[in-house]
């Protein structure tokens, strides 16, 4: 291994796994046409509220279970979009489960395993949502460790989220890469003492926080290159 980064440290919905594949791949089953052109808006919808949802369950001292606080965003994007139907409800939800890796992500652990990194997740998901998202994704193995938020009762931001990844691996701050698609995560990772690292996959604009990631990708295939010089 070169340079000082000793772990990649990732998280996990919107980074490696592709959050708009539930309703995505519920649009295009047989029977969904009449609510199909709805799936961008849906998808959009129940992200903004599941991350919503996290943020006011952590400043108000109201944890609970990352799928709970899944189940109510989507709740929430259903009723704003005029679909009261259970059994698509059920459907998303079990489609949740099988989220699709993005397409550059397995090359890209291979090699960054071949350069001798450590790799992680650190994730508001559970520990069972982890374990089946990668299972899914065909990324077993892949992992030294899948941390998450449960073992602190708190959701990303709070600084004990980003305190498991010292607490469970043993390296410092500056020797973490640390790999988010959102970027107030990839803020306060950077703040946090982290070298982060934001996958802006929308072309967003910076969010204007009390951290700044040292380095925005567009995919996460230029990974591996970016450990290299550092």
């Amino acid at each position: 291994m070169t340079g000082t980064i000793k772990a990649c440290v990732f998280d996990a919905y919107g980074t490696l796994f592709d959050v708009g594949a539930a309703a995505r791949g519920a649009a295009a089953e047989p029977g969904a046409e009449s609510w199909a052109p709805k799936w961008p808006q849906l998808a959009a919808d129940w992200r903004k509220k599941q991350l919503e949802y996290t943020w006011l369950r952590a400043v108000g001292d109201a944890h609970i279970d990352f799928w709970q606080v899944t189940q109510d965003g989507l709740d929430w994007a259903l009723e704003a979009a005029g679909l009261a139907d259970p059994a698509l409800r059920e459907r998303l939800l079990a489609l949740y489960w099988e989220l699709d890796a993005y397409p550059e992500v397995p090359q890209m652990l291979t090699t960054l395993a071949e350069m001798g990194q450590r790799l992680a997740i650190l994730s508001n998901g559970s520990p069972g949502m982890l374990e089946g998202a990668v299972s899914s994704a065909g990324l077993d193995g892949q992992f030294e460790a899948l941390l998450s938020v449960q073992d602190v009762g708190v959701f990303k931001p709070h600084r004990s989220v980003y305190d498991l990844v010292g607490k469970k691996m043993g390296v410092a701050p500056h020797e973490v890469l640390f790999v988010s698609s959102n970027g107030w995560d990839a803020c306060a990772g950077a703040a946090y003492g982290f070298v982060g690292t934001w996958v802006n996959r929308e072309g967003a604009p910076l969010d204007r926080l009390y951290g700044r990631p040292a380095h925005v990708l567009d995919t996460l295939q230029g990974l591996p290159g970016l450990v290299k010089s550092l």
